[in-house]
């Protein structure tokens, strides 16, 4: 088993020490960017991370489907494991799998009331009560102040951190401390927020929120668009 060992040389821990420590039960960050830029993949890398320590995910995805969320867990994963020399993938996936439950609203209507009845149902029949919650595809342009307030509330409920992805546009006014609509609308009910920008030919992770600290610090954490991996 390899997996405490990818999880101590990942570079999420460098991310973790420039958030003084992580995101925070009860907290909300988001990964920001541009369409087709690295959100889902960073998002499945924190799960990942969080898989190898033994503890549960619950991945809810609006825009794509089971197979291709698991899919997409696999080859990150994989790369991981042979960035390492590592084999055996197959036998630690599996093993993970116990870990993780995977929810699509593809082709259904999504609200935030069907997501707090969804982590519902699988505590009360799967026994299943998520470490994090990644929430993927959701729609910060349509969406309320009493939606975000119910988020952080489910957070709180589940005595856990929710990771969001949220969609940004190259010209996308910002505030004083770079924070892009519609992200600046709910800043306070949001306790992280990183940006991923193109850079050469990486991605670069931008710390743009740090819970209540103004003096926001570099990440130095990239995203290899290739092979989707954080170094």
């Amino acid at each position: 088993m390899y997996r405490k060992e990818l999880n101590e040389r990942s570079p999420l821990r460098l991310l973790e020490k420039s958030i003084h420590g992580g995101l925070g039960r009860g907290n909300i960050g988001v990964v920001a960017a541009r369409h087709g830029v690295g959100k889902t993949a960073v998002l499945v890398s924190i799960a990942l991370d969080d898989l190898m320590r033994g503890r549960r995910v619950l991945h809810v995805s609006l825009d794509d489907g089971i197979d291709k969320i698991r899919g997409f867990y696999g080859e990150i994963f994989l790369e991981l494991a042979k960035s390492a020399g590592h084999e055996n993938v197959d036998a630690e996936l599996m093993e993970m799998e116990r870990f993780r439950n995977i929810h699509s609203f593809v082709g259904a209507s999504f609200s935030v009331p069907r997501l707090r009845e969804t982590v519902a149902r699988i505590g009360d029949q799967m026994n299943f009560f998520p470490a994090t919650l990644i929430l993927d595809g959701f729609d910060f342009e349509r969406a309320t102040g009493e939606e975000m307030a119910d988020l952080r509330a489910i957070a709180g409920e589940i005595d856990g951190e929710l990771w969001m992805s949220a969609v940004i546009h190259r010209d996308s006014p910002r505030n004083e401390r770079g924070i892009p609509e519609p992200l600046t609308r709910f800043e306070n009910n949001i306790d992280v927020i990183l940006a991923l920008e193109p850079e050469d030919r990486q991605i670069e992770l931008r710390l743009l929120k740090d819970h209540d600290n103004f003096d926001v610090g570099p990440v130095q954490v990239t995203l290899d668009p290739t092979t989707l991996l954080l170094k």
